[in-house]
Parts: C-alpha cells; sequence; structure tokens
C-alpha cells in the first residue's frame, strides 16, 4: 500500500539504518505528472528555472517554478527517459501544477498525464531501489544534487552538513510492499531528521508564500543562473547580483534538557529580546547528534547570536550552525553611482 508511516517503534535504529542504506522508507503521497512529446524539455526549459533543455536520459535535476515575483510556487524532482519527463512534487502541489502546465502548452507538441496513482514514492541512501520501474530502458531514480553545487548554481553556504546521497525511486503501487520487504523498516521520521541533519530544505516544511530560493540555498541545485528567461527570473538575478535574501535558512542545535521539540511555526528570539527573529520550520531528534531543527530567520541575526526558541513546552536555547550566509547576494561588483556618472552627482 502507498501509506507513509511515521517511525516502526524505534526512529533512533530507523535512522542509523536508512544512513547505513539498509533500510528504505515510503515517503507517502506525492504528485507525479508526466509530459511526453518532442517539444517537452525546450518547454520544460522555458517555464522552469533549470536548465532542462538538453538534459540527457536518466539524469537528475531539481527545477524550481516560480511566480512573477520569484516566489517558490513548486519544487520539483526532475527525469527525463528520453521520451518522457517525469517530475514529482509535494502531494499538494499536484493540481496546481497539472492546471498550470495544462493551461501553457498553446501549440507545443507537448502531452501532459498525472501518474500519481500509479507509483510510489521510496526514498533510499545509496544507489536507489534496484525494482524501480524502467521507462524507455531507463530507471526512474531521482538522485539528489544536494549538497552540491549543479552546472549554472551558486553555493552560498560554507558549512559542511551530514553525508546526503538520497535517492528517490518510483515503484508501481502494486510492488511496493514486496520491494520494502527486502529492507529495514524506516519512517518519514527518520527521513526527517537525516535531512535536516544534511541542510536539506523541503517545499512541505520549509516554504512558505514568500520564500526566495536564494533563502534556502536553493540556487545551488535549482536554479541555473545563465540560462534564458523565465517567469520570476527578474527577480532572482536581482536579488542574487544587487540584494540580499531578506529571510536565511539555518540550522540549530537544541538543548535537549527539556526532553520536547519545538514545534514548527515555533518563535525564534535572540536571547534577551522580546521580538521574534524567525520561526522553526522542523525539528527532529537525530540518532547522533541529538535535538537539531531547522529555522528561517530575519538575516539581520547576527550568525553568532544565541537563540532561544519559544515552545508550548518551554523555552528551548539553540546555537547556529549557519546554511545561508547573511552575506548571501550582493554577488555583482557594480562600482559606486558617482563613479558611474565620473565622479559627478
Amino acid at each position: 500500500m502507498n501509506v507513509a508511516q511515521e517511525h516502526f517503534g524505534n526512529p533512533n535504529i530507523e535512522q542509523r539504518n536508512l544512513a547505513e542504506g539498509k533500510a528504505a522508507v515510503n515517503l507517502g503521497a506525492r504528485g507525479i505528472i508526466t509530459v511526453s512529446g518532442e517539444d517537452r524539455l525546450a518547454w520544460l526549459h522555458s517555464l522552469l528555472s533549470q536548465n532542462l533543455k538538453n538534459l540527457l536520459p536518466g539524469v537528475s535535476a531539481e527545477a524550481l517554478l516560480l511566480d512573477p515575483h520569484g516566489h517558490i510556487e513548486q519544487v520539483i524532482h526532475f527525469l527525463d527517459d528520453g521520451e518522457t519527463s517525469w517530475l514529482v512534487v509535494e502531494a499538494a502541489g499536484r493540481e496546481p501544477l497539472l492546471a498550470w502546465l495544462n493551461k501553457m502548452v498553446f501549440r507545443m507538441k507537448v502531452a501532459v498525464a498525472d501518474r500519481s496513482a500509479d507509483f510510489a514514492v521510496i526514498g533510499h541512501i545509496g544507489a536507489g531501489i534496484p525494482q524501480s520501474f524502467v521507462s524507455n530502458a531507463v530507471a526512474l531514480i531521482w538522485h539528489d544534487p544536494w549538497p552540491g553545487v549543479v552546472t549554472g548554481g551558486v553555493r552560498y553556504s560554507m558549512a559542511r552538513p551530514a553525508k546526503w546521497e538520497w535517492t528517490e525511486s518510483l515503484v508501481e503501487v502494486s510492488k511496493v510492499d514486496a520491494v520494502l520487504a527486502e529492507f529495514e523498516k524506516a519512517g518519514t521520521m527518520a527521513y526527517d531528521a537525516l535531512r535536516i541533519a544534511a541542510h536539506r530544505p523541503r517545499q512541505a516544511s520549509e516554504v512558505d508564500g514568500k520564500a526566495l530560493p536564494h533563502e534556502f540555498d536553493w540556487m545551488s541545485t535549482a536554479v541555473h543562473m545563465s540560462k534564458g528567461c523565465y517567469r520570476g527570473q527578474e527577480t532572482v538575478a536581482k536579488v542574487h547580483n544587487l540584494g540580499h535574501p531578506p529571510r536565511r535558512l539555518t540550522f540549530l542545535h537544541l538543548d535537549g534538557s527539556g526532553h520536547f521539540l519545538p514545534d514548527a511555526g515555533d518563535e525564534v528570539h535572540v536571547v534577551g529580546e522580546d521580538r521574534s527573529r524567525g520561526h522553526i520550520t522542523i525539528a527532529a531528534q537525530h540518532f547522533e547528534s541529538g535535538p537539531i531543527a531547522l529555522a528561517l530567520l530575519s538575516r539581520g541575526v547576527p550568525e553568532d547570536a544565541t537563540l532561544v526558541v519559544k515552545s508550548a513546552g518551554g523555552d528551548i536555547d539553540a546555537s547556529q550552525e549557519v546554511i545561508v550566509p547573511a552575506s548571501a547576494g550582493k554577488a555583482a561588483d557594480i562600482p559606486k553611482r558617482n563613479l558611474l556618472m565620473g565622479g559627478k552627482h
């Protein structure tokens, strides 16, 4: 059955098995959309943030669909098998993406289809699930490019996150139970804990209505800085070259003496300040590092500031491990206005 489960009794053991490649996890409902036809790659290239025009069969990519102001609407895990492009998104994004793609077809030679009911997405650290569905002689295994930097990408972070050789395999729904029976069991809590340790953002937990790719270091894996025009490109370029993202994703080491975790949305404060400076997006108990979290903070929060999370269970002290530095952006070396004007105002 294509049903995700949080854990199977011992999340710490499940994390260890998942980290060692011994376990696999059913990631639950996802939107799985196919685009076929001879114009598919050129068409999707023109719509999304990634360079897809010459993507080779079986090569993984990550792409964003942005709104006209550069805010993230969809985070897309992308594969092409030589005849069909496969787009995997969060379950909540399935219907909006389908509707938008169908609206944008015009005279392009493409066909859009919803395959969400046919496949499950199985997560694994390693080479991927051997029983993955094969389409046009290509195994549908998405290899996460994080935390690398793809061609055309830019990484802001200098952090060294936990090792993350993550794959997501498409498996026919009828075969999910048999496939998972060949691995140790792991639930989504194990996946979340390892993802947090790897500083890996996910749309379902990190992205809100005003999210920009720069705030999460998605410029490294999901944005090609020199490709042709796409919706939201002007904002992406402007923030990267001339400005700074207003917020920054950070990794938090949490004080575990209270034996409880914060909830998503809990406010984060600089110690000694009354005003909120950000919020928790997700927290977990890691099998080696203890309580950890991702938080989205205002860019103005000092990178060495000691923080406190205001939780229903009480205050939790937190220290930062910087993912996106406050200096992110402002990449263009542009002289001041008076120099541009020959010293005149």
